[in-house]
């Protein structure tokens, strides 16, 4: 059984919560739990410190931190809710998606359409098959390409590299941008992706070979090869011992 969509409403503006409150407790499936309304992004992360919640319905502009950015430390906690940003505004959508936003809702909210947002909500937090039963959702990173957004799974990731504003995701057949740091995305990633140098993160199963190497000014160090791409790339002295623990284990 699906349990409750715990939900947070965060709106500056008191007539929006309660244009919000109303539609929700109208909504009968999925069931909503109302942990909250608050109007500034600071109380709803003193909220959050102590209140679990699967879902955050979200205005953009709003004083202080405005929507984007509480919607961008939402993604460092350790069980970050979904994020359904409700707003006037129609032209801050690509951003929203590059946040991996569920859903985008413009005031004022129709009843029918916060529902399908709700929905969208379940499906991603407590998918099921078609017999009802549960599935394990594939993670995955959001990349840009030619302006519009593509959902990359993780297991298809062989290695992302910090180049000047953006990073670079490669997989065997194409490489994406990705806005996020190469910080955020190691957190993210975890022990499945080894941090080979400053500006370099490798799949460990992508590890295939380790070898001296002499970079452009002459200075002798190690570097990794990437398969199936063949792509060779620097290893810091402080990672040569995980990268050879990763070719141990291939």
């Amino acid at each position: 059984m699906i349990p409750a969509l715990r939900t947070l409403v965060v709106d500056d503006e008191e007539l929006a919560r309660l244009r919000l409150r109303t539609l929700l407790a109208e909504v009968t499936e999925p069931v909503v739990e109302l942990v909250g309304d608050v109007g500034d992004a600071a109380s709803a992360l003193v909220l959050l410190h102590d209140v679990p919640c699967d879902l955050v319905l979200l205005d953009i502009r709003m004083p202080g931190r405005d929507g984007m950015q509480l919607a961008a430390a939402l993604r460092s906690l350790p069980q970050p809710p979904a994020v359904v940003f409700v707003t006037a505004h129609g032209n801050h959508a690509l951003h929203a998606f590059e946040l991996d936003a569920v859903d985008y809702l413009t005031k004022p909210v129709r009843r029918e359409r916060l529902r399908a947002a709700l929905q969208r909500v379940v499906q991603r937090r407590w998918p099921v098959d078609s017999q009802g039963a549960p599935l394990v959702e594939e993670p995955v990173l959001v990349a840009q390409d030619r302006g519009q957004l593509r959902r990359i799974p993780v297991a298809d990731v062989l290695l992302l590299k910090a180049e000047l504003k953006y990073v670079t995701l490669r997989t065997a057949q194409d490489s994406h941008l990705l806005d996020d740091s190469l910080v955020e995305l190691e957190r993210r990633l975890g022990a499945g992706f080894i941090r080979v140098h400053r500006n370099a993160l490798v799949a460990a199963r992508a590890v295939r070979e380790l070898r001296r190497h002499v970079d452009a000014g002459g200075e002798e160090g190690w570097a990794v090869r990437v398969a199936p791409i063949d792509e060779w790339l620097p290893v810091s002295r402080r990672q040569l011992a995980a990268v050879r623990e990763a070719l141990a284990k291939s």
